[in-house]
């Protein structure tokens, strides 16, 4: 099914110039954050999934919540659409322009607004790039836990928007288990504010309620995040396998112990080449695969940790274990997994990086299904993810020179999300369902539940100017797809029955 928008499926969108719409926004922002030459617009025609492309009509680069408040009242009584953006480090098209709506990029909104060392909260604006929260608290002896692969570029905005993760989620949680406070401004211009400097607000919890929107209900202005202290002693741990099996109960393994760690991370093989090539990070590349894993707290609790980590990872195979000497050769095994998505792109023209989530007692049976399907697509998929909490990113590897490939690769994504939700998961973790997986909520969601989802959207925007024809598909594509979509027993592999 084709990813570009379709007017019908979501209303009708202003038929507003590019021309028309600069004139309706001069003197509201800078003149020199109103784009709207297809060559200056170009830029933002895509996210992190570069599969779909769109040029914007225009973009608008608002530097405050006051002007953001004025877009959206005139947006509002135009019945214009609005797209907000943040970095466009996300990976599932959530910000794909639509003709003929505004995209919002709030990267100009990149200023640290507070730092309360007493309360360790941190209140910025949504354009703050993850990593620079961390980096202007060190002096504190503080830091913000929530860590993406992308987090020196990636925006605490879209954090919100997708709650993000990152390697040491399995310990800290999600961005919405960081986040203490948000301001938002709704469609028609209104200032929601949520959370406070209490733990525990009263009423309705939609702080919780707009992580992972996708855009669809607010425009984040403003996030208070909670600050934790670093810890006084950190170990990681480097653990190769000579089976993607046996790695993958080793994690099962560990978590049985009562082992938590601050961060579980896995690689297969054609990860682990392919990060070894890139970042020299000391990996062995003849292992199936690799764990790394990290402990922290006093230093008594993490030596102890160590020790009991060593016997449950020998008692479960492990052909090599090998500790950090110092915080150098440490950091050295997260630069190779948080270079891994680069890394991988080396090895083919391109590649499709999926998002699933499933129970973690299944992480063997899912890698299984993966290496089928990837047998059966002729695809190469390279396995990268948060082993402790079930998080997968596979990466499928193929040539968008071929078209087939391309069509190739998104079938076999669509397979991977499906084979996710038949063993209990779910079709994201931390990407989001943007428009890349718009067709696979059908597989996981019914048409009651849909309703909700639509429900919750016109309640908080009910002219729909919010990304909309993204996240929540309508009965009636789903209706479609249902009709188009490959059933398991007729999958090109006899193996994939079984799963």
């Amino acid at each position: 099914m084709s990813s570009v928008y379709d007017p019908q499926l979501d209303g009708n969108i202003a038929a507003w110039s590019a021309e028309k719409l600069h004139g309706l926004f001069k003197g509201v922002v800078a003149d020199d954050a109103i784009l709207s030459s297809p060559e200056a617009c170009r830029p933002f025609e895509c996210d992190g999934l570069a599969s779909y492309r769109e040029t914007p009509t225009i973009v608008l680069l608002p530097a405050s919540e006051a002007e953001v408040i004025e877009i959206a009242k005139r947006c509002a009584q135009h019945g214009i659409v609005m797209i907000p953006r943040g970095a466009g480090t996300g990976l599932s098209g959530g910000a794909l322009p639509i003709p003929g709506a505004v995209m919002l990029v709030l990267s100009r909104m990149n200023r640290i607004l507070e730092l309360d060392e007493t309360l360790q909260l941190a209140r910025v604006e949504p354009g703050v790039r993850n990593l620079a929260i961390s980096e202007a608290v060190r002096g504190m002896g503080l830091y913000y836990a929530p860590d993406p692969s992308s987090q020196i570029a990636c925006s605490i905005g879209g954090n919100v928007a997708e709650n993000a993760g990152g390697v040491h989620c399995l310990k800290y949680g999600l961005t919405v288990n960081n986040v203490q406070a948000l301001r938002c401004v709704l469609s028609d211009g209104e200032v929601l504010e949520l959370g406070g400097a209490c733990l525990d607000e009263p009423g309705m919890d939609l702080l919780a309620f707009l992580h992972g929107s996708e855009g669809m209900l607010g425009i984040i202005t403003e996030i208070t995040v909670r600050l934790l202290p670093l810890p006084p002693a950190v170990q990681t741990m480097l653990v190769s396998f000579d089976a993607v099996g046996t790695a993958a109960q080793a994690v099962a393994d560990v978590l049985a112990a009562g082992i938590v760690p601050a961060g579980m991370e896995m690689m297969d093989q054609l990860a682990v080449r392919a990060a070894e090539d890139f970042a020299q990070a000391g990996y062995p590349r003849d292992a199936a695969a690799i764990l790394i894993c990290e402990l922290d707290g006093l230093e008594e609790e993490v030596q102890s940790g160590m020790a009991k980590l060593t016997r449950v990872f020998e008692e479960a195979g492990a052909v090599l274990i090998r500790i950090a000497d110092n915080d150098a050769e440490r950091q050295m095994f997260w630069k190779g997994r948080k270079s891994a998505f680069p890394a991988v792109g080396r090895m083919a023209p391109d590649y499709y990086c999926m998002d699933g989530t499933i129970p973690k007692r299944n992480l063997p049976e899912v890698l299984a299904g993966i290496a089928a399907l990837s047998e059966a697509y002729q695809l190469p998929v390279a396995n990268v993810f948060h082993a402790g909490d079930g998080n997968l990113h596979p990466l499928i590897l193929f040539d968008a020179n071929h078209s087939d490939q391309l069509i190739k690769a998104e079938a076999l994504g669509g397979e991977i999300l499906a084979l996710c939700v038949r063993l209990g998961g779910t079709i994201t973790g931390e990407h989001g369902v943007g428009r890349e997986k718009i067709n696979q909520m059908c597989l996981q969601f019914s048409d009651a539940e849909r309703a909700q989802f639509h429900a919750a959207k016109q309640a908080f925007d009910p002219q729909r100017l919010l990304n909309p024809n993204k996240n929540i598909p309508t009965l009636a594509r789903c209706a479609e797809f249902g009709v188009m979509h490959v059933h398991r027993n007729q999958l090109p592999h006899p193996d994939l029955e079984r799963f």
